[in-house]
């Protein structure tokens, strides 16, 4: 995967601008959304809690359900813009980043349209709809994101950009490697979205993709 990326200090983290390594479909035709907006973008939100004492390569998993805005009969789908990956340490959920665990730690979130139970999944899994590392130095009060590319911005905003989900239910799963958790970690997926029409040949063909991803 090739893009560059930018960290804040404060644990929410966004890459921009990346190109996605494994082939998404988006539904076009010589460069032309065959997607039809129905509204204009909102979010959509989920918060995870890794409790403390967590061990190292402990998960936990939450959803989203779409069922209002995803719908067979009607050609429905959800149109993913941009996904905000965000960390939060500590009760006040103003926590330092030493304050994760007790030496140099990992944490990773990934959001899917497929179930993966409580576990993450190889970055070529077209189910993958975006994804986040934070290495900790603890020692330092340091974190990092340089072994995560992986694009959250899909681009500007028309629709053949935006990551099409035809699936009822989106998957977040946050979990900590190398040290236990020493106090609650929230991790928060903000969604930008959008509800879209697409023809019934586009929507086939991704949920023959999403299905394919689950084989």
């Amino acid at each position: 995967m090739v893009g560059r990326g930018e960290s804040k200090c404060s644990g929410r983290l966004r890459r921009e601008d990346s190109i996605r390594g494994s082939v998404i479909y988006t539904p076009s035709l010589h460069g032309v959304t065959m997607a039809t907006a129905k509204t204009g973008s909102f979010y959509l939100t989920e918060t995870i809690t890794l409790p403390s004492g967590l061990a190292s390569g402990g998960r936990v998993q939450g959803s989203i359900d779409l069922g209002a805005y995803v719908n067979v009969a009607t050609g429905q789908a959800i149109a993913i813009e941009e996904v905000d990956f965000i960390l939060q340490i500590g009760s006040d959920f103003g926590g330092p980043i030493a304050q994760v665990a007790a030496g140099n730690s990992s944490l990773g979130m990934q959001l899917t349209d497929l179930n993966p139970g409580t576990a993450f999944v190889r970055a070529d899994d077209q189910s993958l709809v975006a994804s986040n590392r934070i290495d900790i130095d603890d020692s330092a009060n340091l974190s990092s994101a340089h072994q995560d590319l992986f694009p959250d911005n899909f681009g500007p905003s028309a629709l053949s950009e935006a990551f099409m989900v035809v699936n009822d239910t989106l998957y977040l799963v946050g979990g900590i490697d190398a040290q236990a958790a020493a106090d609650d970690l929230y991790m928060t997926a903000r969604i930008r979205c959008r509800v879209v029409k697409l023809g019934t040949k586009d929507w086939m063909a991704i949920a023959i993709q999403s299905t394919a991803s689950d084989n």
